[in-house]
Parts: structure tokens; C-alpha cells; sequence
């Protein structure tokens, strides 16, 4: 393949990816992740991973994508806003994170990733590979600085200059070489506002979050109780947190996303505390039947709530 096909088919690929609202995309040879590894390593070896075993699992194919999917070239790291333009009307309800306001991002970023891909293989050739988002081994905010979508913060999230963090993230892995782009320089500087304002101190401050702390952890991926000593700590969050992500400085520059699957049910955004409290399996069906909130199911989302009513009664006792 020549130069000047490379050069075509590098901006073919990132001029319909801008088509299909994809903000950002970065491509990077595929292959072995040398300096992630070790950083890996030590991240499950603390603990940090907490009880999410599947982060143990396929070490090997985490690190190196040309494993995961085999005689690939190329990834392709791709950027969706999903910043909201208005907020709950009610400020003092169990807070919910802003990623899970809409639709399910696993559902519409995948549609748009066929749609890429058929577009490849439509103009550019036999092209094989696979999409992925976020249901994979694929550490995606090291591949995406690598590609030059952004830099990874110190609350291990990836902020982008003019854009924040407020993004989804989605890879396409193909056998077809491209134009490599390049890294971009930290510039998070001296700033630690993520790190003094997470409650369960989770952030390490270099670059690592400890999972088992994490107030995402506790109302998404943990089915147990949830623990006492985080009693006081969760801000009212039932599901997800926005915290170190509402205090970047560069989220100032976050602007609302132009998708209408993202749209929230009319009547999430109106729910008081009563209403949460109250919230039954059916209204539970109704607000999130095609949200990331079921991954928690109503029996989690319940739970949340009932920890966050205890926290509250507390905290008007002492008062």
C-alpha cells in the first residue's frame, strides 16, 4: 500500500467519523502496550480492582491488541460527547451520573461503530477487525493518549484540552495500516481538585484510582451490602459519580451533546426525594429500559437509595 493510500484512507476514516458525531478520532499501531503493563501489574496486585475479578482475566489481551484480535494493524480510538445541557430540577434527590441520563451508550456507540466499519469496508476494501466499547479487554484511555484524543488525568480519566472529560470512549481495531498519530503533553500541571474533593478518597494521584473506593464502584459494580465505614461519604450519589469530573477545571469547556438518544425519560429529571424513595419496579422499567442503569437492576438502585436515606437521617440527627 502506498503512502498517498494510507494518507486517503486515514482521513476517509476520521472524516466520517466526524459524519457520524464522533468528536475526536485518534489512530495507534496495534500492539503490545509496553508501558501499561507494569502499571497493571501493580493496580491488581493492591487490590484496587476490588471485587471486579473480570479485571484479572485476560491479561495478555488487555495489554496487546494485536491478541486480542488477531493480524490487526490499527486502532482507532474514537471520542462521544455525552455532557447534558440542563440538570436534575431537583438538587437535593439522589444524584445519578450524567453518563447514564439516556439511552445506553453501549448500544449507541456500537450501532455508530457498524456504521464505521461498513463504511471502511464500503470504500476503502476488505477490511476485518472489531469494535469494541467498554465490554472488552481493551484498556481504552491509554490507547486513546497514545492516539492523541487527550491525556490521562489524575483521576485516571482522559481530559481533552477544549473538550473536558465528559466523553465516551470506542475503539475500532482493523487489519488496515494507517496514518499513527501522536501523544499529547499532561496538562493537568500542579492542580489537584479531583483529588481533595473525592469523599472516599479513592484518588491516588498518579493517574490511579483505587477501584474498591470508588462511589461508582460501590452503586454499579458491587452486589453486596454496602459497607459501613462509607457511611457519610457518598454525597447522595445513587448511581455513579460526577464528582472528580465537576471539579475539573477543564470541564469548563465541556458543551452539550447533540445526540437524541441521550435525551433522559421526561419525568427522571423531575423526581424528587420522595419519588426515588418511593420508586417501584414498574417506574424502574420505565426510566431506564434502555439505560446503563440496569446493570445495577432495581434491587441495587434500591439498595443505593436506602443507604443514601440512612446517611441523610444520620447526618439530621447530628444537626
Amino acid at each position: 500500500m502506498t503512502s498517498s493510500s494510507t494518507h486517503l484512507h486515514t482521513r476517509q476514516i476520521k472524516e466520517e467519523a466526524r459524519r457520524l458525531g464522533f468528536q475526536f478520532a485518534g489512530i495507534s499501531k496495534s500492539g503490545f502496550l509496553e508501558q501499561e503493563a507494569p502499571r497493571l501489574e501493580e493496580w491488581l496486585r493492591r487490590g484496587y480492582h476490588g471485587k471486579m475479578e473480570y479485571m484479572e482475566r485476560h491479561f495478555d489481551k488487555r495489554l496487546d491488541t494485536t491478541k486480542l484480535v488477531p493480524g490487526s494493524k490499527s486502532v482507532i480510538t474514537l471520542l462521544y460527547n455525552y455532557y447534558p445541557a440542563t440538570g436534575s430540577q431537583n438538587p437535593d434527590a439522589p444524584k445519578l451520573s450524567k453518563y447514564a441520563w439516556g439511552e445506553d451508550y453501549h448500544i449507541v456507540l456500537k450501532d455508530k461503530l457498524q456504521e464505521l466499519m461498513q463504511f471502511i469496508q464500503t470504500h476503502i476494501g476488505k477490511v476485518e477487525g472489531r469494535g469494541f466499547v467498554d465490554s472488552a479487554p481493551v484498556m481504552e484511555r491509554a490507547w486513546a493518549a497514545k492516539s492523541g484524543a487527550g491525556w490521562i488525568g489524575k483521576n485516571s480519566l482522559l481530559l481533552h484540552k477544549k473538550a473536558g472529560s465528559y466523553f465516551f470512549l470506542a475503539e475500532l481495531i482493523i487489519d488496515l495500516a494507517l496514518e499513527y498519530d501522536s501523544p499529547v503533553q499532561d496538562y493537568c500541571g500542579t492542580c489537584t481538585r479531583c483529588i481533595d474533593a473525592c469523599p472516599t478518597q479513592a484518588i491516588t494521584g498518579n493517574q490511579l484510582v483505587d477501584g474498591s473506593k470508588c462511589i461508582s464502584y460501590f452503586t454499579i459494580e458491587l452486589k453486596e451490602e454496602l459497607p459501613d465505614n462509607m457511611s457519610g461519604k457518598f454525597d447522595n450519589w445513587m448511581f455513579g459519580c460526577d464528582i472528580c469530573q465537576d471539579v475539573c477545571p477543564w470541564n469548563r469547556f465541556a458543551q452539550p451533546h447533540a445526540e437524541p438518544r441521550f435525551t433522559p425519560y421526561p419525568m427522571l429529571l423531575s423526581m424528587d426525594n420522595k419519588d426515588w424513595q418511593q420508586l417501584t419496579q414498574d417506574t424502574f422499567n420505565l426510566l431506564f429500559r434502555k439505560s446503563a442503569v440496569k446493570r445495577a437492576k432495581y434491587a441495587g438502585l434500591k439498595r443505593n437509595i436506602a443507604f443514601l436515606v440512612k446517611e441523610n437521617e444520620k447526618k439530621s440527627t447530628k444537626s
